[in-house]
């Protein structure tokens, strides 16, 4: 069936949308890439129709009832066809409303001259004829080309003969209409149940791939034989008990070649650059996993709460001919690796983290002293308190830190004296021990196991210790009281070693919630302490100088404007090009931090603000930055210009102004003519949000 006729069954209401699939939440660059690909002739996949007699709850009841026969509902594929609806009938189709269309991806343009799609940009298309709005391509009544031709061409120019060329971009457009697109179809003999079970499973359970994969895709047709050496060195390292995958490799190489966390950095990449990045990659992993039982008692990515947070120690080798410049650097590494772990910093927002993060790295020769003030003003600390283990189970990031703590401490087993320091084998797996027997804790009424708070109780990380097997099986159902005491005469400071209080009057079940309190104590105490041996000679990162940070080009935290408020190409006052400044500003107070430069071009060519100074009250610095300052204030709001320092550098005699922010509080909201507009800086880009990833971003950044 061609998409016309697809197309076309949607508006007679012959193809409906079930009540059970979501909006149409594709972001407007989907949209635009499904036309690119239909007008290359690329795959964009199939549709899955339900023909049914019976048609459950349709979408804004846009199903004609009285029709005799079957009706097809859409299962997959609603978000292409309604992205196709939009263009090319320039409105919403029957099942939506205007409520239900997040997106609105129709203000698209179509250069009829080079055939390239963009969204409306004024400097670019205002002037400029060929540019139309690709709904108008699709309208009953053709565009006049040659009236388009006639007001485009120069002196020099055939307007025939640029009619001839907009007139065959336009039709190669408008022939989209007439492709094929294949159909698979749920047979009519399903019911309801039938028809959400394979919504789910296409939905749930599809084989799309990820970005990880498609960047591997990309390396691998450049580079053939990249995933069977990558799965080899999985093999090898998994006999060093250290289990990565291959999308933990895939972004260790983009780091490496790339200095990127984002997978679609290294598609571009040519053979040679991948294949020496490999090689690198290849000697950096193998010197981390011998320095991490070594040095940081991580003796496999079992102990890691993510293996992410081995990425940024990627770079920094890739940086620094593939080792820690001292024996201080490493413990700097040690330090931000444990409280990246502890705090979690990579279990949500990944991709934009440790894209940060990594900009870091690239641009500061020591950067673990200013990746732990990332922590910090994401969480508030990197202490741990007693309170952080209350009612925390094995999953939490404290657990596998409490073994490591046990294992620098130089814990043993506690019957037979084993180190738990090492890899002994399958027959000696380290297990985790409840201190007070989880049946002893139930029976006589203390604990219900059907109360959820007291489960948490049961089983949280202060009842927990670290013992090989064959122990843990020896122990049994053994009251604490009991056997206690046998390992501190055995064994003198073995208790010690895992943080277990030694007054033998916390060790009965009647005092189990006193005991808790006191080893919560002492697992917190440790953890602090170890911190504070590791950073205790980690000095405040110095700012950059204007010439360093030009020189390290635009990242995720720099970021350069030519000018405040002088537009150059109209040689006057842009007041547009303020709230360009405002929208980084935000990002980077909703981010976490970071520095612009105003007066720097895009490739680091310091420009100066000489034709800004002129347009301000006092035409010089401090007119300047009041003005800079008062228009933080009107766009974002006093509140947020303390989060803000502003200074000035000269350079060849001209003169930039760095602001350096650092991560708001709360969100920061850009006000602009009555409306709120949310920003976050994602990669070297500041880009806007709609209401439900805002919503989603604040609820995630801005934890309780």
């Amino acid at each position: 069936m061609t998409i016309r006729e697809l197309l076309d069954g949607i508006k007679k209401l012959d193809l409906v949308l079930p009540e059970f699939q979501r909006e149409y939440v594709w972001e407007r660059e989907q949209a635009k890439q499904l036309l690119v690909s239909l007008l290359r002739g690329y795959p964009t996949g199939s549709l899955l129709v339900w023909k049914t007699d019976r048609p459950p709850d349709i979408k804004n009841s846009a199903i004609d009832r009285e029709r005799i026969g079957s009706t097809s509902v859409i299962l997959d594929g609603q978000q292409r066809l309604t992205t196709l609806y939009l263009f090319t009938r320039g409105e919403i189709p029957p099942y939506y409303t205007a409520a239900d269309i997040q997106n609105d991806p129709r203000d698209l343009y179509f250069d009829l001259e080079s055939g390239e799609f963009q969204y409306y940009q004024t400097v670019r298309m205002q002037a400029n004829p060929t540019w139309v709005q690709v709904v108008e391509c699709f309208r009953p009544e053709p565009l006049n080309v040659f009236e388009i031709a006639r007001t485009k061409a120069g002196p020099d120019q055939d307007p025939f003969q640029l009619a001839q060329v907009y007139n065959n971009n336009l039709n190669r457009l408008r022939n989209v209409l007439e492709k094929d697109y294949p159909i698979q179809t749920v047979p009519s003999n399903a019911n309801i149940d039938d028809a959400i079970d394979v919504f789910d499973r296409v939905n749930s359970l599809g084989t799309k791939l990820t970005d990880a994969e498609l960047a591997l895709a990309h390396v691998t047709g450049k580079w053939p034989h990249a995933r069977r050496v990558m799965k080899e060195k999985l093999a090898e390292l998994d006999h060093r008990h250290f289990y990565f995958d291959l999308t933990f490799l895939v972004r260790s190489l983009t780091g490496v070649v790339k200095g990127r966390a984002l997978f679609e950095t290294i598609h571009d990449t040519e053979a040679g650059q991948v294949e020496e990045g490999w090689s690198r990659l290849n000697k950096f992993l193998d010197y981390l996993v011998s320095i991490l039982p070594r040095h940081g008692h991580i003796n496999s990515t079992q102990d890691l709460n993510t293996t992410n947070v081995l990425v940024p120690a990627v770079v920094y080798l890739a940086r620094h001919d593939g080792k820690f410049a001292s024996d201080q650097e490493l413990r700097r590494f040690l330090h931000w690796m444990y409280a990246a772990s502890v705090w979690s910093r990579y279990t949500s927002q990944t991709d934009q983290r440790l894209d940060h993060d990594l900009s870091i790295i690239v641009r500061a020769d020591e950067p673990w002293a200013e990746l732990v003030d990332a922590i910090v003003e994401q969480r508030g600390r990197i202490e741990v308190k007693p309170a952080d283990l209350e009612g925390r189970g094995t999953q939490h990031p404290l657990y596998r830190m409490l073994y490591v703590l046990a294992k620098r401490r130089g814990a043993a087993d506690w019957f037979n004296g084993l180190p738990l320091d090492t890899n002994i084998g399958k027959s000696y797996d380290i297990h985790s021990h409840h201190i007070f027997p989880t049946s002893l804790l139930y029976e006589g009424g203390r604990y219900s196991v059907d109360n959820h708070l007291h489960k948490k109780i049961v089983n949280e990380i202060a009842n927990r210790a670290f013992l090989i097997d064959e122990t843990n099986l020896e122990l049994t159902n053994r009251p604490p009281a009991e056997y206690l005491e046998e390992i501190r005469t055995r064994y003198p400071g073995a208790l010690e070693k895992q943080f277990i209080p030694i007054d033998p009057a916390l060790w009965s079940l009647d005092a189990y919630e006193g005991f808790l309190g006191q080893r919560r104590k002492l697992i917190a105490d440790a953890f602090n302490e170890l911190m504070a041996s590791l950073s205790t000679d980690l000095q405040p990162q110095r700012d950059q100088s204007l010439a360093e940070l030009a020189r390290g080009g635009e990242n995720a935290t720099v970021e350069f404007k030519s000018s405040l408020r002088w537009d150059v190409r109209e040689s006057r006052v842009n007041k547009d090009l303020e709230k360009v400044v405002a929208k980084t500003i935000a990002g980077f107070l909703n981010v976490e931090g970071g520095v612009l430069l105003v007066g720097v071009a895009d490739d680091g060519t310091v420009l100066g603000l000489r034709k800004d100074f002129e347009t301000v009250l006092h035409q010089n610095r401090d007119g300047f930055q009041s003005h800079l300052t008062a228009m933080v204030s009107t766009f974002l709001g006093a509140e947020f210009v303390p989060y803000l320092r502003i200074s000035f550098e000269d350079a060849d005699g001209k003169t930039a102004c760095i602001v350096r922010v650092t991560q708001s509080p709360r969100p920061v909201f850009l006000a602009d003519r009555g409306e709120k507009e949310f920003y976050i800086r994602a990669g070297n880009t500041t880009r806007p949000l709609d209401m439900e990833a805002m919503h989603s971003y604040i609820g995630m950044h801005w934890e309780a």
